[in-house]
């Protein structure tokens, strides 16, 4: 009785692993039938974005120097209100 039970344990497991749903010959199909990449069109959206990056280096680029070449707004106190530390 053990050999019979044995024999279909083996029998099902083999035709279980035949039924695998793991079918390369379709993946591989499904892949080549993926529309092609359009170069063109990705190359021209990276110029655009490096156009834009560089307007923005370029843009911070000024307000950079505008901050540097700005006056301080800070007035330095005198010798009188140096010496009148009373209030801390």
């Amino acid at each position: 009785m053990k050999r019979l039970a044995f024999a279909v344990t083996a029998v099902a497991a083999l035709t279980l692993a035949g039924c695998g749903s793991n079918n390369q010959d379709e993946v591989g199909n499904a892949e080549l039938n993926q529309p092609a990449v359009d170069l063109n069109e990705q190359a021209n959206e990276a110029a655009m974005k490096a156009a834009a990056d560089a307007a923005l280096g370029n843009q911070q680029a000024q307000l950079n120097h505008e901050n540097a070449a700005a006056p301080e707004n800070t007035v330095n106190p005198s010798d009188a209100q140096e010496q009148n530390v009373s209030g801390m």
